[in-house]
């Protein structure tokens, strides 16, 4: 895990040297000083290449004479006017990105500018964020790995002219990326080492933090008449498991109604009897991403010690095609009381959800409700991995989400629901079918839940089947798995149920 420290704006003597240029080619007040002493060797360098300074734009110097440094990267931070927390997060993610030769340590000297509208403290709190959340590696399965095939940076220096603010910024920062990585571990194991029992066990590992824990096992949820849960999991020898994680951070009025966060929580997802066709359903192990999201978010909230109070809730089973499993034509009785016939078997998300959603609002009567889920393929058809998909019964929550996504750049985009949809779900007969068919599949799914929302809660669903997991790199990520959905919440609850100055 990269090791991240502050302090004062000074060019180090040895190691790499980070350093931030506007556009134009524009230098700092330390960049100017650094090429008065190379004799002019920075700006050369920039006039001779495509480097303008462009928003995460970088230019490498190896082993710049007059200096011991190994390296000296340039990172371009666009116009100094326009700048804002998510651009500095980028910053010093590309940073990071562009540092992929031998050096041990580095520094990134957040230069100053003029027209900077962003704090210099502030900028290098983000910076060092986007470093830690750029830095992340999952191998530890890769045993033959050779040592240059290794991430060299173990520790970066932030430095800057207003240390003790970067600092004081970074603390709570620190945390949320804590719950990325966790988030990124869970959606990257295998799913013959996380299954329902084993995920249940790292939910409970938050104990730690002030988190109280509660585990239902199956007897538990038969006695809670959770149909909906125990049929997707009934093919599996991996049993099943709900998990409850209560922080509750507003100490002034703990009996203060929660936000409820709720995760999709499939370890493994054959389709079940419908099975899945072979090719590509090794991705399956993260059909639990909504889930891992929640963990996460969780995590940061305890670890930063926000002052508010919210629940997650994840559904925790392994979909499995087996003599047990359930059959397409099953109908089966939820915990809401509402019965579902079975179309396809590889809707099975939407099941573990309606009971989890049912179990949260009857046992924490929440002030909100917002549940992840990688639940529909019609999702990435429709956005691909550029922004997830935002159901909602209020406009509200919508843009209180909307807004969270667009601060920390996990984006959304809105969907329609509605009574023509609705209709799609009706079943001769049951209550509902659980597959409205091939047309809007992803609306359908999201009005199959709103079927589980009791009158009056207010409620959000998030479908992030399409940016849970990335075959590519990304600006604050490798690719795999993303930890979407933790920053969001997170910054959802700092903004709207947080009496605190914003970070």
């Amino acid at each position: 895990m990269l090791k991240v420290a502050f302090a004062p704006d000074t060019i180090p003597g040895q190691n790499a040297l980070i350093l931030t240029v506007a556009e134009k080619r524009k230098l700092g007040e330390q960049g100017q000083k650094l090429d008065k002493k190379l004799g002019g060797a920075l700006s050369r360098a920039m006039e001779s290449s495509h480097f303008t300074g462009a928003k995460e734009q970088t230019l490498t110097i190896m082993a710049p004479a007059k200096t011991r440094l190994t390296r000296l990267v340039l990172v371009g931070i666009g116009d100094p006017a326009k700048s804002n927390a998510a651009l500095f997060t980028r910053v010093g993610a590309a940073a990071v990105a562009a540092l992929n030769g031998k050096d041990a340590q580095a520094v990134l000297l957040v230069d100053r500018f003029n027209s900077l509208t962003l704090a210099v403290g502030e900028a290098a709190a983000q910076a060092a964020l986007g470093a830690r959340l750029r830095s992340y590696r999952f191998d530890k399965y890769r045993t033959k790995m050779k040592a240059d095939q290794k991430p060299a940076l173990k520790h970066l220096i932030v430095a800057c002219k207003e240390t003790s603010a970067a600092k004081a910024r970074y603390a709570p920062l620190d945390k949320v990326a804590d719950g990325v990585y966790l988030a990124r571990d869970l959606v990257s194991e295998p799913a013959n080492i996380l299954y329902p029992e084993t995920l249940a066990q790292h939910a409970a590992s938050l104990a730690e933090l002030g988190v109280k824990v509660d585990i239902l096992d199956e007897k538990q949820m038969k006695k809670l008449g959770m149909g909906a849960l125990l049929g997707v999991a009934q093919g599996s020898v991996n049993p099943p498991r709900l998990v409850t994680m209560q922080w509750l951070g507003d100490t002034a009025a703990k009996d203060k109604a929660p936000v409820c966060f709720i995760g999709k929580g499939v370890t493994f997802d054959t389709g079940g009897i419908s099975l899945k066709p072979p090719g590509g359903m090794e991705a399956m192990k993260h059909d639990m991403a909504g889930a891992a999201a929640v963990i996460g978010a969780i995590k940061a909230l305890a670890g930063r010690k926000a002052k508010a109070n919210v629940v997650g809730v994840i559904g925790l089973v392994e979909n499995m095609p087996s003599g047990a499993a359930q059959r397409p034509g099953d109908v089966i009785t939820t915990a809401s009381g509402q019965t579902v016939e079975i179309i396809s078997t590889d809707a099975e998300g939407r099941m573990v959800l309606a009971d989890a959603l049912w179990y949260a609002q009857e046992k924490f009567k929440p002030r909100c409700l917002v549940d992840l889920a990688t639940l529909t393929g019609a999702i990435v058809i429709a956005l691909a991995g550029e922004h997830a998909g935002l159901f909602s019964n209020d406009d509200k929550l919508c843009d209180q989400l909307t807004q969270a996504g667009k601060s920390v750049e996990e984006t959304l985009w809105r969907f329609p629901l509605g009574e023509a949809y609705d209709k799609l779900i009706n079943c001769p007969i049951a209550d509902m079918k659980n597959h409205g068919g091939r047309d809007a599949g992803s609306i359908t799914a999201a009005q199959f839940l709103q079927r589980f929302v009791r009158k009056g809660a207010l409620w959000a669903h998030l479908d992030i089947a399409g940016t849970a997991w990335q075959s590519k790199d990304l600006p604050l990520s490798v690719k795999g798995a993303t930890a979407y959905g933790v920053r969001l919440l997170d910054r959802f609850v700092a903004d709207n149920f947080e009496d605190r100055i914003e970070f």
